[in-house]
């Protein structure tokens, strides 16, 4: 995997072109011993090709539109496209009418360069941490092929064509961890930003209290400069950490909070990432929930990567929130996912029930029996816990956690109801949090070369998605 600042600069030198990056780009997706068939549900090589040619046209007479411009990316198949279905990988929305504009954040991305290469495979309706869709086949992820495991969900295909090279980086939703589940299990890295800073118009939606959308790329580096994209942020590095704790320490004040970012053109040069240092930094170990049910495996990366941390300066504790303890009780009926996405989906399923993946219609229709009242109750219970949390984790920089309890498991041992249904909802315990708390959160590999996959989950606080940057930064260095 190459990063895009690595490609930015070679394309800006001239070793290399975009259409040279697009055909390398539709040849891996090609590649009938790969994975593409089942990770694109569209390409759209001609038109990739002739944006690459624009691409480089201009840039040859000095005219290119940004350092980004050619760099394949791959865009979930949640995002409207002008002229597009958006079938959201279900079948039943597959003859839909075309969308008639670019969901905004896909026209960031067009305006900052970048060359979507086509639409990715992803869980239907995206209500699933697994990754498996029985309409277009599921991709594996990259460790231990042979076995084929699941690429985690529901941006599974974003996440492997990333990190077989498809596309350079994706874009993903997250709305109990759909960007951090699948990072994790492919080995890059995925973030889930504060979501009001990025807009959701144009996203097909699950549940629009917790939907966010986030890129899956290379490296932490990769992400911030995506996100400032997706933001309509101007480019500026990340704020540094230092050992300063406190509510200051993160983000603006809460009057910021409100205002919605500007539609405005993508920075015209990309912007360094600014990590921080680790010495000093107080980082919470959540022990409670958490870390139950860990395989041996991503237990033992765990623990060595935070001896990895304390060793470069990192004071960690371990600490239990109670908060947690609340959630199993909250969410008991379904929560807002089963109840947001039942309103959205109810009068399909009265039409086209039987074209839903069984799995995902009983998830939906969960909401069907959620009243008026059970939703204004996990309502006011979320804004209580999110008050109780902030203050627990005032005095740390940030918590950490795996991303996911256990290794990928093997597609075929998940055919059975009752094991899909245990192990979703353990692959999506941890990574759910930041999205009912209303937090950013990023996955980092922390694995070695070789190893089967495991996430490194750090949560920041709300709107401190800059900070968390620049920590993610430093602990990426720490843990290669």
């Amino acid at each position: 995997m190459r990063r895009i600042d690595e490609l930015a600069q070679a394309l800006a030198v001239g070793t290399t072109t975009s259409r040279t990056l697009i055909e390398e780009s539709l040849a891996k997706i090609a590649d009938p011993d790969g994975e593409g068939a089942r990770t694109f549900i569209k390409v759209h090589a001609e038109q990739a090709r002739a944006m690459a040619d624009a691409a480089d046209l201009l840039r040859a007479h000095g005219r290119g539109p940004g350092p980004y411009a050619g760099i394949p990316i791959a865009l979930k198949d949640l995002f409207d496209i002008a002229g597009e279905p958006t079938p959201a990988g279900s079948a039943i929305l597959a003859d839909a009418p075309p969308a008639t504009a670019n969901a905004p954040v896909v026209a960031r991305m067009l305006a900052a360069g970048f060359i979507p290469v086509g639409r990715v495979n992803m869980t239907e309706f995206a209500f699933s941490g697994l990754g498996i869709n029985p309409h277009y086949g599921t991709p594996s992820s990259p460790w231990d092929r042979a076995s084929r495991r699941i690429p985690g969900g529901s941006s599974s295909g974003t996440a492997v064509a990333v990190a077989d090279g498809m596309a350079a980086a994706g874009l993903g939703t997250d709305t109990g961890g759909s960007c951090r589940i699948p990072a994790a299990f492919c080995g890059i890295v995925g973030y889930k930003p504060t979501a009001r800073r990025i807009p959701i118009a144009g996203v097909l939606p699950l549940a629009p209290s917790l939907d966010s959308v986030g890129p899956l790329a290379p490296s932490v580096a990769c992400c911030a400069a995506i996100d400032r994209i997706l933001a309509g942020e101007p480019a500026a590095p990340p704020a540094p950490a230092s050992p300063t704790f406190g509510p200051s320490t993160f983000g603006p004040p809460s009057s910021a909070l409100l205002t919605p970012a500007p539609l405005t053109p993508a920075p015209l040069t990309p912007a360094p990432l600014t990590p921080a240092r680790l010495n000093g930094l107080r980082l919470a170990v959540a022990e409670n929930m958490v870390l139950d049910g860990m395989d041996d495996t991503v237990a033992a990366t765990f623990d060595r990567a935070l001896v990895t941390l304390s060793a470069a300066g990192a004071r960690i504790e371990r600490v239990r929130f109670a908060e947690f303890s609340e959630l199993p009780a909250i969410n008991a009926k379904g929560g807002f996912a089963a109840s947001e996405a039942y309103a959205w989906h109810r009068r399909l399923l009265a039409r086209r029930g039987s074209g839903y993946d069984p799995r995902i219609r009983v998830r939906i229709a969960r909401g069907e029996h959620m009243s008026a009242a059970d939703y204004l109750d996990v309502l006011a219970a979320r804004a209580r816990l999110i008050a109780s949390f902030d203050r627990a984790t005032a005095p740390y920089d940030c918590v950490l956690m795996p991303s996911v309890p256990i290794i990928a498991p093997r597609i075929a041992d998940l055919d059975d109801e009752r094991t899909y249904n245990s192990v979703n909802m353990l692959v999506l315990r941890n990574t759910a949090l930041g999205n009912f708390f209303d937090r950013c959160a990023i996955s980092l590999p922390c694995h070695r070369d070789g190893e089967a996959p495991v996430g490194l989950m750090l949560m920041g606080e709300t709107m401190g998605d800059a900070r968390l940057f620049g920590i993610a930064a430093a602990m990426e260095a720490a843990l290669r």
